[in-house]
């Protein structure tokens, strides 16, 4: 057996290979609840209606997808110049705590002027945090995957050191949490009553303009260029090195919205589990929307809308939540599979 690159594939076909990953997703997924001892129709029908059965349960959807959406995006655009960010998680928390240094009372002004410096000094935050992982594998062949994950670990344990020090509010009983935010620092919410607020606005119009930039810039044909290979790219006369941190800088900036959109929008104040990992759940959302900016809003809604349908699943069928991620982990799989296939077939050989 041997893989043979394909001349070219319509769109007709990736869209068969992409229904076909989410057909052996729900095939797999449906093995493991008859396991459990229930009807994989009863309990797809109870995470369907559990995400968006009611205007409580798709304003929870969107709420969730808000930060899956920035991350997504992070993601999407590095991997698509196969620079493989796996730090999001670490570029969410840097933004989160340059949301609640500057928003907890450091700057006095109206909400017009202090969320838009704020969200500008999260996003730069970001972006610094990549430049370094970056950098260090342009000048020195650094592997990004192994700089980017630890700096995940580097970043929570200073978080942590940051809520347990100059961070931590005092009027907290001892909790390791940081001052709320001021009300001039908070996003509006979008209907009044509900948790869902501007920042999944935010969201979409990220998605809306980095569809721009891959699609319709110089930046954005170098950046898929250096993607599809890098040597012929440099041969062409494209700075490699220079698109490469570029793209990190654009990277961390969307990841450390994540941060700021949930501090400022959702939760007020920093605390360690802010994130319950929606920096890794960014890379299954990007892989799904095959890393075009807008399918990663469909796919951080679709993903969202699993976890929030497996919570209110597990009360009713009896089965674990732990579905949903078992869910996603296969999804990521076959998707990554049928990527493969779309730019390869099989030749099979006597």
């Amino acid at each position: 057996m041997r893989l043979e690159p394909r001349a070219a594939t319509s769109l007709g076909v990736n869209l068969a290979w992409g229904a076909a990953a989410i057909a052996a997703t729900l095939v797999f997924t449906s093995l493991l609840v008859l396991i459990a001892g229930a009807s994989p129709f009863t309990v797809f029908y109870l995470v369907a209606r559990g995400a968006a059965g009611s205007q409580f349960a798709l304003l929870e959807t969107l709420t969730r997808a808000t930060p899956l959406i920035f991350t997504g995006l992070a993601v999407a655009v590095a991997f698509r110049a196969r620079l493989w960010n796996i730090g999001a998680e670490a570029q969410l928390y840097i933004g989160a705590v340059m949301t609640v240094v500057l928003g907890t009372g450091a700057i006095q002004m109206p909400s017009a002027g202090l969320i838009p410096l704020i969200m500008m000094a999260a996003m730069l935050a970001g972006a610094l945090l990549l430049l370094g992982p970056a950098v260090l594998k342009t000048r020195l062949g650094v592997d990004e995957v192994v700089t980017t994950l630890l700096l995940n670990f580097i970043i929570i344990l200073f978080v942590s050191m940051l809520l347990e020090g100059p961070l931590k509010d005092p009027t907290g009983m001892g909790w390791p949490q940081s001052k709320r935010v001021i009300a001039e620092a908070q996003l509006p919410r979008l209907i009044k009553g509900k948790r869902l607020h501007y920042g999944f606005v935010l969201a979409l119009v990220s998605a809306g303009i980095v569809w721009v930039i891959i699609k319709k810039t110089v930046l954005g044909y170098e950046m898929r260029a250096v993607g599809h290979n890098a040597e012929a790219a440099r041969f062409a006369g494209i700075p490699v090195n220079m698109v490469l941190v570029k793209t990190a800088l654009i990277s961390g900036g969307l990841a450390a919205l994540a941060g700021f959109s949930e501090v400022a929008g959702l939760k007020g104040n920093l605390t360690l589990d802010l994130s319950p990992g929606y920096g890794y759940t960014g890379i299954v959302v990007a892989m799904l929307a095959m890393l075009n900016p807008l399918g990663v809003v469909v796919a951080a809604i679709f993903v969202a809308g699993i976890f929030v349908g497996a919570d209110a699943m597990s009360r009713s069928a009896n089965v674990p939540s732990y579905i949903a991620q078992v869910m996603v982990a296969t999804a990521l799989l076959t998707m990554v599979t049928a990527m493969m296939l779309m730019r390869y077939r099989i030749r099979w050989r006597r």
